[in-house]
C-alpha cells in the first residue's frame, strides 16, 4: 500500500519577503497621505537599487501584497509591516495601497513589526539589535515571564531563549545583539558597515559611553581597532576608572612592535587650532612643536 506522505509547505514570495500573515482579514484602500511610520521604527529604509527595482516594479504591477496597518485613534494609520512598499509606493506616484487595518495594542504592534522585518537577509546589524530589543521589551510588558522566574537575568534569558528558537539563533546570541544598543551611534554605523566586527562590537558595548567616545576619537586619529587592543582594555581593571591619556597609552601597548613603528600620526588642522592664534602659519606651527618635541626629548632622557 502507497504510503501517504506528509503534504511539503514551499514558502510564498510573500512569506519570504516577511510579509503578515493575513488569513481571513479583509483588505481595504487607503490614502497614503493618511498613513505615517511606526514610531521609532529599527529598520532602515534606503533608496538603494533594490528600493528603485520596487519601485519599477510597483509602476508596473501595483503593490501586490497588501501592506499591514493599525488605526491610530486620530483617523490616520500606523505602518506595521510594509515601510518599503509604502515609500516605493510614493516615489511611484500611487495615491492609495491595498492594506489590512489590524487593531493592536501598542506591545501587539511592536511583536508585529518586529516579526515581518526581522527576517529578511538584508537586515544590518543595528537594525536586528534594535528590532530584538524593542520586542524584548514588549514581551515583558505583555508578562510574557514565567511565574517561577523572579529576577531581571532569568527573565532575559528565558525571553531570549524563546525569541531565539523562533529566529534559530541561540539564547545567547539574541542577548548580544540585544546589547549591542548600549553601542554609540558611531560604533553601530561602523558596525553596519563591516568595519568592525561583531565580536569586538559586543565588547566595545559594555565600555561606558565616555570611554566608547574616546575609543571612536581613536579608530578616526589612526584609522583602526585590533581585537588585541579590546581585550587589553577589557583586562586592564581599570576601565571603571579609566582616563583617555591611560586608554590611549593601553590600546597603543597592545599593539605589535611592527605596527607600532609603522603607525603614521596625523595632526589635523582642527585639532592644532586649538593651541594656535589664527595668524601662525605651517612653518610657525611646526617649528613649535618641534621646539616642544626637543625639550621633552630632553626631560625624558
Amino acid at each position: 500500500m502507497a504510503v501517504k506522505r506528509e503534504k511539503v509547505h514551499f514558502a510564498s514570495v510573500d512569506e519570504l519577503l516577511g510579509a503578515p500573515a493575513l488569513t481571513g482579514e479583509g483588505t481595504e484602500e487607503i490614502k497614503l497621505e493618511d498613513i505615517h511610520s511606526f514610531n521609532n521604527h529599527p529598520f532602515k529604509v534606503v533608496d538603494d537599487e533594490k528600493m528603485a527595482d520596487l519601485v519599477s516594479s510597483i509602476t508596473v504591477n501595483g503593490i501586490l501584497t497588501p501592506v499591514l496597518l493599525r488605526p491610530d485613534g486620530k483617523g490616520k494609520y500606523e505602518t506595521i509591516s510594509g515601510h518599503r512598499r509604502i515609500h516605493a509606493a510614493c516615489m511611484a506616484g500611487l495615491k492609495v495601497v491595498p492594506a489590512v487595518v489590524r487593531e493592536m495594542d501598542d506591545d501587539e504592534a511592536v511583536i508585529a513589526m518586529v516579526d515581518s522585518n526581522v527576517q529578511r537577509e538584508e537586515i544590518l546589524p543595528s537594525e536586528r539589535a534594535w528590532s530584538l530589543k524593542m520586542k524584548m521589551d514588549a514581551m515583558k510588558r505583555q508578562g510574557s515571564r514565567d511565574s517561577t522566574t523572579s529576577n531581571q537575568n532569568g527573565w532575559k534569558s528565558e525571553t531570549a531563549a524563546v525569541i531565539g528558537e523562533e529566529l534559530g539563533m541561540g539564547s545567547s546570541q539574541v542577548r548580544r545583539y540585544v546589547h549591542l544598543t548600549e553601542l554609540i551611534p558611531e560604533f553601530l554605523d561602523l558596525l553596519d558597515q563591516k568595519k568592525i566586527g561583531f565580536v569586538m562590537a559586543v565588547d566595545i558595548s559594555y565600555f561606558d559611553k565616555e570611554l566608547q567616545g574616546w575609543l571612536h576619537d581613536y579608530y578616526k586619529e589612526v584609522g583602526f581597532l585590533r581585537p588585541n587592543q579590546i581585550a587589553a582594555l577589557k583586562n586592564s581593571g581599570t576601565v571603571e576608572n579609566m582616563t583617555e591619556y591611560i586608554m590611549k597609552q593601553t590600546l597603543n601597548a597592545a599593539l605589535p612592535q611592527a605596527d607600532n613603528k609603522s603607525r603614521k600620526v596625523t595632526l589635523s588642522e582642527k585639532k592644532l587650532d586649538k593651541y594656535f592664534p589664527s595668524h601662525y602659519s605651517a612653518k610657525q606651527r611646526e617649528m613649535v612643536i618641534i621646539s616642544l618635541l626637543e625639550k621633552w626629548q630632553e626631560e625624558n632622557k
